[in-house]
């Protein structure tokens, strides 16, 4: 048929094959989609909307924009596993226009917990972010009852909003340092490309 669809022999209805998909409704060819995906997951340090609109020739920033979402979307796999085992926690400020100073100066910025499970080689393993409020206890332990195994060892600095994880399933140890810079040992390949979502 033309216009792209197919017919249904069982119902007679007219199909594509974009339906309920990230590619349902969209006036792009198809081709110039695929381009975008494979921009989006072979870049080392990820794609920028900017880059995205360079790279494929779209006319405006937003459209980029939208369709990297569509894509970071669609590569998140809903109700994915939790991590568990030996996991590190801590939570750090992402985003703003200066460092963080003082208290004060975190205004702009997001807090995230970052939980990482510790692989069998000692290096980190899966990871898993979460936007929270604030660093309080009960936001703290929402977000890591979210993301980490009951039974698993959780190894934080000694910041008190950490306390009581045992009442909720967890050993926690208190580590002297977090072994862990974030910015330092999480892979480029995907914190780098993190900072733009």
């Amino acid at each position: 048929m033309g216009r792209g669809l197919w017919l249904c022999r069982q119902y007679r209805r007219q199909t594509s094959v974009t339906v309920g998909t990230i590619f349902q409704d969209t006036r792009k060819p198809l081709r110039q989609w695929l381009q975008a995906v494979w921009l989006a997951i072979n870049q080392k340090h990820g794609v920028s909307a900017l880059g995205l609109q360079r790279a494929l020739g779209l006319g405006s920033y937003p459209t980029a924009w939208n369709w990297l979402h569509k894509l970071r979307r669609a590569m998140v796999r809903p109700g994915r596993d939790r991590i568990s085992r030996l996991i590190e926690a801590d939570e750090v400020f992402v985003g703003g226009e200066r460092p963080i100073k003082s208290v004060q100066s975190a205004a702009g910025k997001t807090l995230v917990l970052v939980a990482a499970q510790e692989a069998e080689s000692g290096k980190i393993g899966r990871i898993r972010l979460r936007r929270i409020a604030d660093a309080a206890m009960m936001t703290l332990h929402e977000a890591i009852e979210e993301c980490v195994e009951p039974g698993s060892v959780i190894r934080t600095d000694a910041w008190g909003g950490y306390n009581n994880l045992d009442m909720i399933g967890y050993e926690r140890r208190i580590a002297a340092r977090i072994r862990m810079s974030w910015w330092a040992t999480i892979p480029c390949r995907w914190w780098g490309a993190w900072p733009r979502c």
